[in-house]
């Protein structure tokens, strides 16, 4: 007899992450029943250029799902469907009669397709194809990336015309190769991640013929768009053949998805590496004016889709672990919250961490990273203080941002990602923002987000009203600063960001 918590049915979710691959079980809860997880090699064949290996990637989501459902003590007939959240914009060509790689996934963070964007800008510039698709033209989105192989892969624009190339983002790929790879594998993408390769128009929710001609990229190598939570096939093989695959999601939509942000107005903020903040605006497209990227929240069956807009920070986790492996400023990452409450303030330095450029509201790849405000006065806790505060004020940007494009007054902010765990910068976020900021039970909801598509799918949960119910508050922080202060050290944080640009010539950069 297994106790309460273990007995079925479940729901697995497959999240393909940036540096790892991890699947997780889920019960009717949404609680987590077990959890394996395996990192994959990050490749830097020059500065600026980030690789994947697509096939290490494959053999390692197949590892981590077999590693769940063996620590879990159960098996494919307790599973109901599995659902795949993965990293976005990240991009594969593979051949579809043998199933390889035709070169490593180009990563999102890859920088290589800088001069190619600017050369597709034109004279109309960055903004070319974002009413179309609500992306600004950047080395960040997956279309251009793809351009790039065709052009620097000896004979590939041919095999790709010729109709033997697929072109996928990671959930594409893992899909594929779950449900039977090159023995009649689906080869389809969903709404959300089609919304990243900035070849999707967001008003048909289908390929944009017009702007890939423009871009370069043929016709024949784009997967089918589907919603975010249907069934796309069965696991072919593996401890889970037969198990409906029934969810995709970019791993920000899912977090949204996580965290129940179902209606107009609700937001999330994931704290990572870099930070995402997601605000649902229903079912209307905002077209951003204030440096923000329009995308598709999700999309659940035939229903109508859902639309967010998405303020992205390039470094926020990433500076913290600077302090630690850089700088040697603190030994361990939790540390830097003890040095940082060690003093009342920042002792009036401030730290923006534009390391590869800005990204949400600027866009801006010719700034680089400032202190400001330096004295004799500031101590390495102040710096450690200027740490924090520069997430909490880069969130504070976007939200304005955001305010400023949909009208919509935030009311509260649900967070989750590693960062969470550092209560003196949620309390930092909830002062610089003026509004509750809470945290829920678990914290995991990228994986979440999917397993609830999924199940949704599936009828596992009856509606989203049933996720709701399951959503618990595991801790929340309430505003405490005073409205002037909070003005005037605004002020100077945007005085510092101003420091920031225009640190690189165009050809340097």
């Amino acid at each position: 007899m297994t106790d309460a918590h273990t007995a079925g049915p479940f729901i697995a979710a497959i999240d393909q992450g940036t540096t790892s691959s991890r699947c997780i079980v889920f019960d009717k809860d949404g609680r987590i029943v077990s959890v394996d997880q395996k990192e994959h090699e990050q490749i830097f064949p020059k500065p600026g250029w980030v690789e994947h290996d697509a096939t290490e990637i494959w053999n390692n989501v197949q590892e981590v799902v077999a590693g769940a459902i063996e620590k879990g003590g159960i098996t494919a007939a307790d599973v109901k469907a599995v659902g795949i959240t993965n990293q976005r914009e990240t991009t594969l060509l593979w051949d579809r009669n043998t199933g390889e790689p035709v070169h490593n996934a180009i990563v999102w963070q890859d920088t290589r397709t800088d001069a190619l964007c600017r050369e597709l800008g034109r004279n109309v510039g960055q903004d070319r194809f974002r009413r179309e698709t609500g992306l600004p033209l950047a080395s960040y989105f997956s279309g251009p990336k793809v351009r790039w192989m065709l052009d620097n892969i000896e004979g590939l624009r041919e095999r790709a015309e010729r109709g033997d190339i697929l072109f996928g983002t990671m959930d594409s790929w893992v899909i594929w190769n779950l449900t039977g790879g090159v023995d009649g594998g689906r080869h389809v993408t969903d709404v959300t991640n089609a919304s990243r390769t900035m070849l999707m128009n967001l008003h048909t929710m289908e390929w944009d013929e017009k702007i890939a001609q423009s871009i370069g990229v043929p016709m024949a190598v784009l997967p089918e768009i589907r919603s975010s939570a249907e069934v796309y096939g069965e696991v072919r093989d593996g401890v889970l053949a037969g198990v409906p695959v029934a969810s995709a999601l970019g791993d920000q939509q899912a977090a949204l998805f996580g965290q129940t942000c179902f209606s107009e107005g609700e937001a999330k903020s994931t704290y990572g590496t870099g930070t995402f903040l997601l605000l649902n605006t229903g079912n209307k497209i905002i077209n951003s004016y204030s440096g923000l990227v329009t995308t598709v929240g999700y999309k659940i069956g035939d229903e109508a889709p859902v639309y967010s807009l998405e303020g992205s920070i390039a470094v926020t986790g990433a500076l913290v672990q600077w302090m630690r492996d850089q700088m040697g400023l603190i030994n361990s990452a939790p540390e830097i919250e003890t040095l940082a409450a060690s003093v009342e303030d920042n002792g009036g330095a401030y730290f923006v961490p534009a390391f590869s450029g800005l990204f949400a509201p600027y866009w801006r790849s010719d700034a680089r990273g400032v202190i400001a405000g330096l004295t004799r006065y500031v101590t390495k806790a102040h710096i450690a203080r200027a740490v924090l505060e520069a997430t909490a004020w880069q969130t504070r940007e976007i939200t304005d941002a955001m305010t400023k494009d949909s009208g919509v007054e935030l009311t509260a902010l649900k967070v989750d990602g590693g960062m969470t765990s550092n209560n003196l910068l949620m309390q930092t976020l909830s002062d610089f923002l003026d509004v509750p900021v809470v945290r829920p039970m678990v914290a995991e909801t990228t994986c979440l987000g999917a397993a609830y598509a999924a199940g949704l799918a599936v009828g596992f949960w009856p509606d989203t009203d049933a996720l709701r119910a399951n959503w618990r508050r595991a801790a929340e922080w309430t505003p405490h600063m005073d409205a002037a202060k909070r003005d005037h050290e605004y002020t100077f944080w945007l005085k510092a960001v101003e420091r920031t640009m225009g640190w690189l010539e165009h050809d340097e950069s």
